[in-house]
């Protein structure tokens, strides 16, 4: 299954969006434009789906309804997010998820969130229809999805279970390197990095074996002096990364992941995020901490895992890098611009940019078609500043 659009409505940094998306969708924008955020309504659809999750702990653990709603939202207050669902980008019937909540509570009254709209379609059938009008409802029933309630989601589970398996990855080499913070963690789920080697060592071994000597053909090539890539356990049986560094001594010497570079760490992440993802992969400025010359070959890398799969596997990818957008074949469909405003960012689609795609059809690379619209307008100013 792929998700083909989303439309937002007072969502973080956006007042409104309606944008296609493609099976690699790169996000681009200028600093403090919304690219975390933008990701985060996945994220969110994602909390809201899991065991364990729901509506209200995925706007609670984000802060409350005031660290979510627009900025910009004046007469329309609630929050809404549509997505579209297909089987395929060639199948001509969707599921329609319609979600659209507001704050309740205040003073001595806990605040919280109550549904104002929840609509599930596939095709021309609608398969759920809920709101305060609804029979059976109330604030009490409307404060939870039946998206998350196993019982209610019989007929579009398919559509939840797309949802739950939505993966952000943003590693954080630091919290890599925190071994033995996994004893507290390992229950949590955890996008940073500190459970990382946990999620590892939970792997089918056949699995595992075949993630690894994938991840250890791309390390030769993108990292020379690491070599065997593996995971080993200490005495207290916690799982950590292994490889051997090869320098002037013949069997070189092991290091662990305690050793290992950021940059390498980051790229190990980002390659086991891949290769194990059962649905839509979020990827965070992958390129942070990579040479240019590594970056400039994932977006092919990432094309060619994607060729690989039987089912059509989504990424969506935030970037502010020049060699990642210059990659051969990279089309206007595949990026999103944030573009912000004082009225919320506008989310726009290359696609519809006619200089973008003037400059596409000329020759130019992507990265020089649309990094100009990146570009903080006064930025040049910066280095004539009297300090």
């Amino acid at each position: 299954m792929i998700l083909s659009k989303i439309e937002l409505v007072n969502w973080k940094n956006f007042h409104k969006c309606d944008v296609e998306l493609s099976e690699r969708t790169f996000i681009v924008g200028a600093n403090a434009s919304g690219k975390s955020n933008f990701l985060d309504a996945f994220r969110f659809l994602h909390d809201v789906a899991k065991a364990g999750g729901g509506l209200q702990t995925a706007v609670s653990s984000r802060g409350g309804l005031k660290k979510i709603r627009c900025l910009a939202a004046r007469i329309r207050t609630d929050i809404e997010f549509v997505v579209h669902v297909k089987e395929s980008f060639d199948a001509t019937d969707e599921w329609v998820y319609t979600l659209a909540f507001k704050g309740i509570g205040g003073g001595i009254m806990k605040k919280e969130v109550v549904i104002i709209k929840e609509e599930v379609k596939f095709g021309e059938e609608v398969l759920l229809s809920r709101s305060i009008d609804s029979p059976r409802e109330d604030t009490d029933t409307l404060k939870y999805t039946h998206l998350e309630q196993a019982n209610a989601n019989q007929s579009f589970r398919e559509l939840r279970n797309f949802f739950v398996n939505i993966e952000y990855l943003n590693v954080v080499p630091q919290l890599v390197r925190e071994s033995n913070s996994v004893l507290f963690s390992s229950e949590k789920e955890d996008f940073y990095g500190r459970n990382f080697m946990q999620r590892l060592a939970k792997m089918n071994k056949a699995t595992s074996a075949a993630y690894f000597r994938r991840v250890n053909e791309v390390l030769r090539l993108a990292v020379p002096q690491l070599s065997e890539l593996q995971l080993a356990y200490d005495e207290m049986g916690v799982p950590h990364l292994e490889a051997r560094y090869e320098h002037w001594r013949a069997q070189g010497s092991k290091q662990q992941e305690e050793q290992f570079s950021d940059g390498t760490l980051r790229l190990i992440g980002f390659l086991f995020a891949l290769l194990d993802s059962k649905g839509i992969v979020l990827l965070e400025e992958p390129e942070t901490n990579l040479h240019s010359a590594i970056v400039a070959q994932l977006p092919e890398f990432i094309a060619k895992l994607q060729r690989s799969k039987k089912e059509t596997r989504q990424v969506f990818i935030t970037t502010h890098s020049y060699d990642m957008l210059a990659t051969n074949g990279l089309s206007s469909e595949e990026v999103i611009l944030l573009k912000p405003s004082k009225e919320g960012t506008e989310v726009i689609s290359a696609a519809n940019l006619d200089d973008v795609n003037a400059e596409l059809r000329a020759g130019f690379s992507m990265a020089d078609a649309i990094m100009p619209y990146t570009k903080p307008e006064n930025v040049d100013s910066i280095s004539m500043l009297k300090i």
